[in-house]
């Protein structure tokens, strides 16, 4: 029965327990990753009297990227494990790796450790990613599917909302561990429904081992890639996820470095004074992390109404236009310290998005050979895997050396000849920077607008940027080169 024979309300009642249940599962998956996940590189960088653990900029991006880059990687293991073991026991391990691993982040303080514990996070929501998607694709069929994964996509967005809304509000009012907690509590609920609620169908088992499996799964990836017209689609598609990941990576600090939310917040409260509240955390300025929630704030709001304005373009010009329209929302973000652009910056950067990203997943499915279409489809995530390990630099080395307000105010001093004690435990960042401010003669928001016009910190958006032009031509090109000539022989035949 096609789609169009069936109501929405009659699409919707053909949705089973399991379907509901999966939507459910992923809604707090992602709560309790982007709870943490939006606020981890000011968790990580910030001063230890202020509950951070002092880390640099370097060590931020290589936990944060290398990481997340195995994280995505790791499905293509994960997801032959989770067919061999069956779901709902897959499931349970990643929730029981999920739950300590959220709650040991909270309990360590060294760089090693906290790498190692973070992992074993990414090893946890790499056995649920593939699993939950799967959920999905078996309990859908044609006349369902579409409505069906948005429906799951909708759900990843509010998890993603409301994750580092409720962050913004705990940690403000309670300090950095219980976010942690927060994360752990979360994936215990979801424990509590997949035992309660998820009944698994019988499944059809594979005579091969596990081993023959993984590397079975690996062959097929190279097959898929082996395809000239995806793999340099893929390539391609790197430099978008390098600009998204810039949104959690570096943008939150930039905007804890450099953009007086302090303004914002007073501005906001002058219109809405709970809003000012509720996007401060009942605090006297705008936390960063709700400034980047405004992202999947506004893919809940206007996805459907630009997927239907997407419709009526061709896949590549709507990437294309979503390419552009990113990059310049990405570049005003970084351009200025003031609130406003930032805001601005990023609703653009979501439109965007919106654009690009559904766009991909739906033109790999176009460009995959007949019967072919899963096996292409499990390529998605190798360009946000190589996007991840491209941040590492970006978001570590180059905003350390480029946007680092106290790397820079280190600098400054030296250049003045002003002996600075080191920043150590005993002297955190916040002691360096009141110090400093005090031995300058200058209050610290005359200190920070110093910094800001003698070392430029934006100039990071010249490369972010960079890569988004880039990026567009590359698409451009591909466009040309390969697609139309495919679409003008098709239409001769």
């Amino acid at each position: 029965m096609g789609t169009d024979k069936k109501s929405f309300f009659g699409v919707m009642k053909s949705y089973n327990k399991n379907f509901w249940v999966a939507s459910g599962m992923e809604l707090f998956e992602r709560w309790a990753w982007y709870g943490l996940f939006a606020v981890l590189a000011l968790y990580l960088t910030g001063s230890t009297d202020d509950g951070g653990l002092g880390f640099t900029h370097t060590e931020k991006g290589q936990i944060m990227g290398i990481v997340t880059a195995i994280l995505y990687l790791l499905p293509m293991i994960t997801g032959v494990i989770a067919d061999k073991i069956g779901y709902k026991i897959s499931l349970i391990i990643a929730y029981v790796l999920l739950m300590t691993g959220y709650y040991f982040m909270g309990e360590v303080s060294s760089y090693s450790s906290v790498f190692l514990v973070f992992l074993w996070v990414a090893v946890g929501a790499a056995m649920f990613k593939p699993v939950a998607s799967a959920i999905i694709s078996k309990n859908t069929d044609e006349s369902n599917s579409t409505l069906g994964f948005g429906i799951f996509y909708m759900m990843v967005n509010i998890g993603g909302f409301v994750g580092p809304a409720m962050s913004s509000t705990l940690r403000t009012q309670y300090g950095w561990k219980i976010i942690f907690l927060q994360a752990a509590i979360v994936i215990g609920i979801n424990l509590i429904i997949l035992l309660l609620f998820y009944k698994e169908k019988d499944r059809v088992k594979s005579s091969d081992t596990m081993g023959e499996a993984i590397i079975g799964s690996l062959k097929n990836m190279w097959e898929a890639v082996k395809d000239t017209r995806l793999s340099v689609l893929l390539i391609i598609m790197v430099g978008f996820w390098t600009m998204f990941n810039q949104l959690f990576y570096t943008l939150p600090t930039f905007i804890e470095d450099w953009v007086d939310t302090a303004a914002l917040h007073n501005s906001i409260a002058q219109v809405s004074p709970w809003l000012a509240s509720f996007m401060s955390g009942g605090g006297t300025s705008i936390n960063p992390e709700m400034l980047i929630n405004i992202d999947a704030g506004a893919i809940i709001v206007f996805q459907l109404l630009v997927s239907y304005f997407v419709l009526k373009m061709r896949h590549v010009s709507a990437m294309i236009t979503g390419f552009i329209i990113a990059s310049i929302g990405i570049g005003i973000t970084f351009y200025t310290g003031n609130g406003l652009y930032t805001i601005l910056g990023i609703v653009i950067f979501a439109i965007g998005e919106m654009m690009t990203n559904p766009t991909f997943s739906s033109f790999i499915a176009l460009i995959s050979p007949k019967g072919k279409e899963a096996l292409y489809m499990g390529t998605y995530f190798l360009p946000i895997f190589l996007g991840n390990f491209l941040t590492t630099f970006i978001s570590g080395n180059l905003y350390q050396a480029w946007s680092d307000k106290i790397s820079l105010l280190q600098t400054e001093m030296a250049s003045r000849h002003i002996e600075m004690p080191e920043i150590t435990k005993e002297f955190t960042k916040n002691d360096y920077f009141a110090s400093a401010s005090e031995k300058l003669g200058m209050t610290q928001v005359e200190m920070t607008q110093m910094v800001w016009d003698n070392y430029n910190p934006n100039k990071i958006w010249y490369v972010i940027v960079a890569i988004g032009i880039v990026t567009i031509l590359a698409l451009a090109i591909y466009d040309r080169l390969v697609i139309r000539p495919k679409e003008a022989a098709a239409k001769s035949i």
